[in-house]
């Protein structure tokens, strides 16, 4: 079945070219061999051409806060990628440029023996910035395809205001969307030479790879929690035989590791959306399970993010907040904040508040925030800062720093759901005026907040340091 052409957008007016060696998919995002729409769709394309397929995927050295964190959880999905792409007759180029003087010219060379280059829709990231700058500088037909959704972007064309303003439109078609994508069949399997660009990925020499790299070291790899399509798949099925049935009670509840840990996989592409859905869906089904909250999560909310950051310049800035925010934030500014903390005491841990000291060491040591603690860990950072931007900077540069899921639409729409979007107003009170708040009081009564703090100081494996303890 052809890709949806809603999934489908022609960026250039190049056209293609049917004499040249085989059709080329970027891999910006979604770092996957399977249920990719977009790698679908170049297959589509080689397939009427009778071409070949060669599959690119790049990483930089120079990517905001590139660390061994980030290196490692990609280059970790490297060598199945190669592994599947070989067993479905594609070729693959891995290009790994370590410093800044490395060539930076690669997908432009390639392009030019491609009849058509096909990529990513994505609206955050370099992929944004690459999707508005590279297409006019091509000579061919430079295509963007949307596979991070399960219902398309373009089907809601206008920006949404709330879950319950995206919520029917999504439900009025999910049953057309929510179908398996089709499995590769490429009619001319790619025979061309390896190219001389090409670094081989193995499990054993990923450390070493990341070593070479001009990047930062200062933030290592998180122990247990591997990157690449097979521990997505693995973490997906425990995620469905241990916790769906206990989904919608303990969601909520860090200390019950009731979620499924799947968004660094999201957000790197080394899964979709579409496979998670569907898995859910149908273990549900067999087990007479309920699902909805789950689903509700992943494609509702999730979509309602990728909707937010399609129709804004910059995700980040607060002056894309409603109107009730910006007046809000307006009168409270002049507030007095005490305690004021600096980023570097907030980067860490250093506050009075043990349970948010927690929450930034388990996104240092674990590369996430559990969902729930991160909306506390998000509002007392708006409490502890001099500003509402400064405090949002603050927020999303560790998340770029520390965070596997960072730079997302859905960690954008986290983060400035703190200060009101998609909320609602609440009562009024000093620094967050009418944004909703959260008490260390709250979450003491709503969650089992000395398990989780006794967790993550048992994580760090040595005693926490010790900070002056205020009311």
């Amino acid at each position: 079945m052809p890709v949806e052409p809603e999934r489908i957008q022609k960026l250039n007016d190049a056209p293609e070219q049917p004499e040249r060696q085989y059709v080329l998919y970027w891999s910006q995002m979604n770092r996957r061999v399977d249920s990719n729409h977009a790698l679908l769709y170049a297959v589509e394309i080689a397939n009427k051409l009778g071409l070949p397929v060669l599959f690119y995927e790049g990483l930089t050295c120079t990517y905001e806060f590139a660390n061994d964190r980030l290196h490692t959880f990609i280059l970790q999905g490297v060598p199945e990628t190669a592994k599947r792409l070989k067993k479905a007759g594609i070729g693959y180029v891995f290009y790994l440029r370590k410093t800044r003087k490395s060539a930076n010219d690669v997908f432009y060379q390639l392009a030019k023996s491609a009849a058509a280059v096909v990529t990513d829709d994505y609206p955050t990231f370099i992929a944004r910035q690459h999707n508005r700058s590279v297409p006019a500088k091509l000579d061919v037909a430079y295509y963007v395809v949307d596979s991070s959704c399960v219902v398309p972007m373009s089907v809601v064309p206008v920006r949404q205001y709330g879950a319950y303003t995206i919520r029917p439109k999504i439900n009025k078609v999910l049953g057309k969307y929510l179908q398996p994508a089709d499995e590769l069949r490429v009619k001319q399997h790619f025979k061309g030479p390896m190219s001389d660009v090409h670094v081989e990925v193995t499990n054993k020499n990923i450390a070493e790879l990341v070593a070479g790299c001009e990047i930062d070291h200062s933030v290592p790899a998180v122990e247990g929690r591997p990157g690449g399509r097979l521990a997505a798949e693995e973490r997906l099925q425990h995620f469905l035989t241990e916790n769906l049935k206990g989904y919608a009670l303990g969601r909520n509840e860090p200390s019950k590791h009731a979620t499924s840990g799947l968004s660094p996989y999201l957000h790197f592409g080394q899964i979709s959306s579409l496979e998670v859905a569907l898995a859910a869906s149908h273990y549900a089904q067999q087990h007479k399970l309920i699902a909805a909250e789950f689903l509700e999560e992943l494609i509702v909310r999730r979509e309602l993010a990728f909707n937010y950051t399609r129709f804004v310049e910059d995700p980040g800035d607060l002056r894309n907040l409603p109107e009730w925010c910006q007046l809000n934030m307006k009168k409270h500014a002049p507030d007095k904040r005490d305690p004021h903390y600096t980023a570097k005491q907030l980067e860490n841990g250093e506050t009075y508040d043990e349970l948010w000291n927690a929450t930034q060491r388990e996104m240092m040591l674990r590369g996430t925030i559990h969902g729930y603690y991160r909306m506390y860990w998000g509002k007392k950072i708006i409490e502890w800062s001099g500003g509402y931007q400064e405090a949002a900077n603050t927020m999303i540069r560790l998340h770029g720093r520390y965070a596997l899921d960072g730079r997302d639409p859905a960690t954008y729409t986290n983060i400035l759901w703190c200060f009101g979007l998609h909320d609602r107003p609440w009562p009024e009170r000093p620094i967050f005026g009418k944004m909703r708040f959260m008490s260390l009081e709250g979450m003491k009564r709503k969650t089992n907040t000395r398990a989780y703090i006794e967790e993550i100081n048992a994580l760090a494996g040595s005693e926490q340091p010790q900070f002056e303890l205020r009311p």
